[in-house]
Parts: C-alpha cells; sequence; structure tokens
C-alpha cells in the first residue's frame, strides 16, 4: 500500500472502464450512480438559481415600484403644495390661516394687501383713456338658454286653506331683503301647518334704525288678495287671542328655538302641537329657517309666488322708484318688460313721461339709454363685521372695534378670546368685501368704457366721498339716488333705510347689467333672481368670484393689464353661465326650477 492523499479521489471511485478493467456483472457501475446523483444536484442547483433569480426579479420590480409610487407622491404633494400655498388652503381644502405673513425670494415679508391698488387704477385709466370698444356679449346674457325658462311660479294646482288650525305671527328681523325672505317663508309655514298669517311685524334693528312696517313698504291689500287662494291672511289677532300672555303660555318661538333652514317635518313635530294647544305662535326674530330642500313641490312654488308676485311696493316707492329709472335711462328713453312687474303698470308709465323734470335733472341723464348698476356692499356693519383691513391705520382699526363693540357684542367679545384669522388670510380666502378700488378694477377690466352711467346702490358708503374717488374718477357719469333725485323727492323716505333700500332695489332690477360686490348680500341674491324671473334672458349680472379675484388682485404690483383683463373677463364668463338651482340653495336668487319657472326646452 502506498500513501494515500486525503484530498484526492481514490482509483476506486472511478469507472473501471477507464483503467480497461472488464465491465461489472451485478448493475450498474460507480461511475454511473455518481453521474446521475451528480446530475441530479445539477437541476436542484438550476432549480434553486431559477427561483432565486425569480424572487430577484420580482423584488427588483418592487424596489422600482414602490420608488415610482414614492417619486410620484413626492411630485403630487410638492403640486399640492403650491396650490394649496397660493390659494391659502390646507391639505383637507379648508381655509389654511396658519401662513399669515409671506415672503419673497430674500426671506422678507411682502407687502401688505390694504386694499389701495395705485399702480392698477393708473393701469386701468389708461386702458379707459383708450376707449376701447366694448366687448360684444358685455350687456348679454346667453340668450337662448336664459330665454327658455319663463316666470309660472303664479301656476296653481291647490285648493285654499281654511287656517283652522290657529293663528301664526311673525316678527321679522334685519334690513328690508332679510324680511322679505322671511316673510315669503313665513307664509309657506303658514300653509303647511293650515294656520291663518296675521300680516307680518318687522323688529326695530339698532343697525337699520328703520321704523318701516310692512305697510309702509308693501302694498297689503295686494298681499291678502293675490294670496287668498293659498293661505288665510288677517290684518289682527281675533280679540280673544290679544289678551294672552304669549311668552307665559309657551307661544313665542324665537330663532333659537327652531334650527337653521329647518325642514317641513320639524314644524309639523315641534311647532303644530303648540299651535293646537295654544291657538296661536309667534315667531321672533323669524328669519332663514326654512329649508330650500327637501320641501314639496306645491310649498316651493308658493315661497316662489309670493317673492316675485306678491311683494309688491306701495304707490308711494314705485312712483319714486319710476323717477329714477326714468332719469338713468336719458329721461325715458324706453319701458322694459321688467317695468311693469317691479312698479305695477300706473307708476311704469310715468317712466316715458319727462315733463315734471326740471332741466337740471334733464342735464343730467346720460346720452345713453344704457346704465350699470353697481351694488356697492361697503357699508360699516358689513366692514366691521368681516374683521378685514381696507388701508385705514389705527384709526380704522379703532372705529370698527368701537362698532363691533356696539352692534356686535358677541363678535367683538369672540375676537377678544380666540385667534381669529389675520386679514391678509381673510383677503386671501376671499372674505371681505371688495373695496370701492377693486370693484372699478373689475369693471374696468370687464370692458366698460369710460363714459358708461354708473348707478351706486348703497347707502353711507365707508370712508364716503374720498373712498369713492377711484370710482369717479375713472366712471363720471357715475350717480346714485341722492344725485338724481332732489331734496324733495326723497324727504318722504328720510330717515327710513329700508325704503331707501327699495329705491335701490329697483334702479338695481331695472339696470341694463347689475353688478354686485359681494355676492352673499340679501339685496344682490334677490335682485339677480328678480332679473332673471322677470328678465326674459336680456339682463346679466356680473358675480365676482370673491377668491378668484382676490388672487388676481394680490399680483397688483407685477400683472400686465392685459392679462389682468383675461383673467378677470374669463371669470367672469364662467359665472354667466345658465344652469337650474342647485339643490340646497335659494329660490330667491336661482329662481330657475321647476317649481319657479317652466322650461320651454324640456317639453
Amino acid at each position: 500500500m502506498g500513501y494515500e492523499r486525503p484530498d484526492e479521489e481514490r482509483p476506486e471511485s472511478r469507472d473501471l472502464r477507464v483503467y480497461g478493467g472488464p465491465p461489472s456483472r451485478l448493475g450498474p457501475t460507480r461511475f454511473a450512480v455518481d453521474t446521475n446523483k451528480r446530475w441530479k444536484r445539477k437541476r436542484l442547483i438550476r432549480a434553486w438559481y431559477e427561483r432565486r433569480a425569480a424572487k430577484t426579479a420580482l423584488g427588483i420590480i418592487t424596489i422600482l415600484g414602490f420608488f415610482f409610487l414614492l417619486n410620484w407622491c413626492m411630485i403630487s404633494r410638492l403640486h399640492e403644495g403650491r396650490a394649496w400655498l397660493r390659494r391659502g388652503l390646507s391639505k383637507n381644502r379648508k381655509p389654511n390661516f396658519a401662513q399669515n405673513e409671506k415672503r419673497n425670494k430674500f426671506g422678507e415679508p411682502k407687502r401688505k394687501d390694504n386694499g389701495t391698488y395705485v399702480r392698477m387704477l393708473s393701469l386701468a385709466a389708461h386702458a379707459l383713456a383708450e376707449n376701447k370698444p366694448e366687448p360684444k356679449d358685455l350687456w348679454q346674457e346667453p340668450r337662448e338658454q336664459a330665454l327658455a325658462w319663463k316666470p309660472c311660479a303664479d301656476q296653481r294646482s291647490w285648493t285654499p286653506d281654511d287656517g283652522i288650525n290657529g293663528y301664526i305671527m311673525v316678527t321679522a328681523n334685519g334690513g328690508i331683503n332679510q324680511q322679505r325672505v322671511a316673510v315669503c317663508n313665513i307664509v309657506v309655514v303658514a300653509r303647511l301647518l293650515n294656520a291663518a298669517l296675521v300680516i307680518p311685524k318687522f323688529m326695530l334693528s339698532d343697525v337699520w334704525t328703520d321704523a318701516s312696517q310692512f305697510g309702509d313698504i308693501y302694498q297689503e291689500e295686494h298681499f291678502i288678495k293675490y294670496l287668498s287662494p293659498d293661505v288665510r291672511i288677517v290684518k289682527e289677532l281675533p280679540k280673544h287671542l290679544q289678551s294672552l300672555d304669549l311668552d307665559a303660555i309657551g307661544s313665542i318661538v324665537t330663532d333659537t328655538d327652531v334650527m337653521k333652514e329647518a325642514k317641513p317635518g320639524f314644524y309639523m313635530k315641534h311647532i303644530l302641537p303648540i299651535l293646537l294647544k295654544n291657538g296661536v305662535i309667534h315667531f321672533v326674530g323669524f328669519g332663514n329657517r326654512l329649508a330650500f330642500d327637501p320641501i314639496p313641490f306645491d310649498l316651493q312654488r308658493l315661497r316662489c309666488r309670493c317673492n316675485f308676485h306678491a311683494l309688491n311696493f306701495v304707490p308711494r316707492i314705485q312712483e319714486t322708484g319710476a323717477l329714477l329709472i326714468r332719469r338713468l335711462r336719458n329721461s325715458g328713453s324706453y319701458l322694459a318688460p321688467l317695468d311693469q312687474h317691479l312698479l305695477g303698470p300706473k307708476s311704469a308709465s310715468l317712466i316715458l313721461d319727462n315733463k315734471s323734470d326740471t332741466p337740471a335733472q334733464k342735464k343730467a341723464a346720460s346720452s345713453s339709454s344704457k346704465y350699470l348698476a353697481l351694488h356697492l356692499r361697503f357699508e360699516i356693519d358689513m366692514v366691521a363685521h368681516s374683521l378685514c383691513y381696507f388701508g385705514g391705520g389705527e384709526t380704522e382699526q379703532k372705529e370698527l372695534d368701537s362698532y363691533r363693540q356696539k352692534h356686535f357684542p358677541s363678535l367683538s367679545t369672540l375676537t377678544k378670546k380666540r385667534k381669529f384669522p389675520t386679514p391678509d388670510a381673510l383677503r386671501t380666502e376671499g372674505l371681505c368685501p371688495l373695496t370701492p378700488e377693486e370693484a372699478v378694477l373689475m369693471l374696468a377690466a370687464l370692458g366698460f368704457n369710460r363714459e358708461t352711467r354708473v348707478f351706486v346702490a348703497g347707502a353711507n358708503i365707508y370712508g364716503g366721498s374720498k373712498r369713492l374717488a377711484a370710482l369717479t374718477s375713472l366712471y363720471p357719469n357715475l350717480v346714485s339716488k341722492e344725485k338724481l333725485l332732489s331734496q324733495s323727492e326723497l324727504q318722504p323716505f328720510k330717515n327710513y333705510s329700508s325704503q331707501l333700500a327699495a329705491l335701490d332695489f329697483i334702479a338695481c332690477a331695472a339696470a341694463n347689467a347689475f353688478a354686485m360686490t359681494d355676492p352673499g348680500s340679501q339685496l344682490s341674491s334677490i335682485v339677480s333672481g328678480y332679473r332673471i324671473y322677470y328678465g326674459g334672458g336680456k339682463m346679466p349680472t356680473i358675480r365676482p368670484n370673491k377668491r378668484r379675484l382676490s388672487d388676481i388682485l394680490m399680483k397688483n404690483n407685477t400683472i400686465d393689464w392685459k392679462v389682468f383683463e383675461q383673467r378677470v373677463r374669463k371669470a367672469n364668463r364662467q359665472t354667466k353661465h345658465v344652469f337650474a338651482r342647485p339643490i340646497g340653495r335659494s329660490v330667491y336668487r336661482y329662481p330657475r326650477c321647476k317649481e319657479c319657472m317652466c322650461n320651454d326646452q324640456e317639453h
């Protein structure tokens, strides 16, 4: 035996045929067995490598997918972040007031926007001086779509109620337009509960300081007669109920007792039992306490019928309103279809009669018969309640704080206890009323030329004539009811803000074009709805999207005038679309619905 190296394979382990020996007679050789084992081992190794390769490939694909997803999320977040920053919104799409102070690229705070626009007003003046032709659609609605809607709230499909369940009284609060909404709502509630309605009363407001009652503004007899097929209306309670202490018997219902926009079921469940028990119920401060949806078809139609047909101004207001329109239309150059509904046939005829005008009043009439009405909702109550800043410095802040303490004490208390959004953040969100400067920039950008006659509605603009300087300098044909009517003509309405507001309502409703600065104001809402209902598709209304307009105006230090024009006009075109009333929205503002108006294209 020789020396055997342990790390070498023994010769006996190899096939004998390699060494010339005979094949084995006892079966497969050791070489064959080893070969089979080797192939099995190779197959196992190959299978293991294939499984491992598959897992590796899957892992790589997973990792790549994860990186692609991560990259997409980061890009999306980046874009959304820019949008949120630009719009002042948080990730949940609610107002983001945390970023109250924006900074420029050098890290310095940007100049705060105080509502004055020296550069932009200069550009507007240059643009108006060029006297370019007005856009073709400036004084028009999308006619074909608008013409398809016709008034039909006067149609009835029910029998009168006898009002046997008791009597309903209401004392409405707010200004003339809030009171108008309250009256229409309470008419529907009276029909719903089969109750007789006592002629509404109006609450004396410390803001409006007007003691006018229903009969001082609206024709009582027409109101009672027109709605007689719907609701029984009386002028006062029966004598046996007048002596009752309504508070003691639980028949006084305030705004705190009725949720906002309460559904008909609420009244049937909570109010009707009180009415049946006591025979009378008194709603105090009643306003937007009836839902717009869901509500039965005929009740919704009654609501529209009351607003558009039953509430006619008293002759004194109608006649003075006719004088106002005549002077706005160049001494009554024409009579519009809406005029007779607004003023009544007798007063409407005064629009064409210019014999009573003095030479000075005739001279004041514009050479053009068209006029634009602008509801400039910039009175001190609106300014103070907004919590915005309008460039008046410490004097303005003290004045508005004092007004809030007197007229909005709860708001004043909250501002001291709770952190409110800054004025800049409110402006970014479009929550500030448009200033006269912002309003005139909007009008100039839309293309109204310098000669346009502009009627400004609204009492006691905050800041007075100084604040109106931008408007009057760009549009010298700017007028108001105080300028067009003589002192003697205005004397019957002196100290009656609601009756003066009725004159503004008439002038705005009859205008060739109507522009509002606050789409949420009641006068603007009701006027725009009235123009839709009776306008025959010929009376456009300009409703600014304040958030979008604020976004445009925030660039007032750098934006080119042509770009400003394009963006403002695009935003305005989108608000001119003719569409049916969205669910839950006011029928007073959006009367294009089957309950109020009939659409010819649907038949």
